[in-house]
């Protein structure tokens, strides 16, 4: 085998190995009901799930703090559904692209939006909003702008947003692709992705993992809540500490 071909083949191998680390999907199925998963996710709060995370050595999974809640959520999660858009002049195909977009949303997803950092244009709106609901869509993240906003407010819709403005997307921002691996500050967001807001953010528990990260957090939970009655006692900082509590 000559060098040429030799670092041709190394090449590929190498390349398919990445592509399977960067483009793949996990099927993983929980040992609970997928809605029994979300309702228990819905019972805590981004802090503690963020918390587990980082046991599982996982320190970049909250999406960039730019990203902020249209109102001050309690919890909310889904599975991600995952869209990808970017500034371009293009508008033929685009609303034929929409359409099959949102017929292939479920119920229980979690939309999560990857504008490339277009800065002009809204990628969610009123209308979006109402077919979202319709579909028993759980919220959307839109790392970008949002209008029509007293509609959204109007439907209850859990919003993430960057910027509101009143610019349309057509003939500004392209959807490209959707239900595919994209990445949002440093985070990489996988279709079927535990997706979680509240607040402080939003969050990504990856699947493979989801389950596992759940119990724990519901463990933190608890655990805080022994925390906040020694508190409430009176007990001292080096007492509570010595008992395993935490500041």
């Amino acid at each position: 085998m000559s060098v040429d071909n030799y670092k041709k083949e190394i090449g590929m191998m190498n390349l398919e190995g990445l592509i399977e680390e960067r483009e793949s999907i996990s099927d993983a199925k929980f040992p609970i009901p997928d809605k029994e998963l979300l309702n228990r996710y819905e019972k805590l709060y981004t802090g503690a799930v963020n918390d587990v995370l980082r046991e599982f050595c996982l320190l970049d999974q909250a999406l960039p703090g730019r990203i902020v809640p249209l109102r001050e959520y309690n919890s909310v999660a889904g599975f991600a559904f995952t869209v990808k858009s970017s500034p371009n002049v293009k508008i033929k195909g685009e609303m034929e692209f929409r359409t099959q977009m949102l017929d292939e949303m479920q119920e229980d997803g979690f939309i999560v939006w990857d504008t490339s950092r277009d800065d002009k244009a809204t990628l969610w709106g009123g209308v979006m909003t109402a077919t979202a609901k319709g579909k028993k869509i759980k919220a959307a993240c839109i790392d970008g702008g949002v209008r029509d906003t007293h509609q959204i407010l109007e439907a209850d819709f859990p919003m993430f947003y960057e910027y509101r403005i009143s610019n349309g997307s057509l003939g500004r921002c392209l959807i490209t692709h959707y239900q595919i691996p994209i990445k949002i500050g440093d985070v990489v967001i996988r279709p079927g992705d535990i997706v979680i807001g509240d607040i402080d953010g939003v969050l990504v528990v990856p699947r493979d993992i989801a389950y596992a990260v759940l119990v724990r957090a519901e463990e933190i939970r608890e655990n805080e809540k022994k925390i906040f009655g020694w508190v409430k006692e009176g007990q001292s900082i080096q007492d509570i500490t010595k008992k395993g509590g935490y500041f």
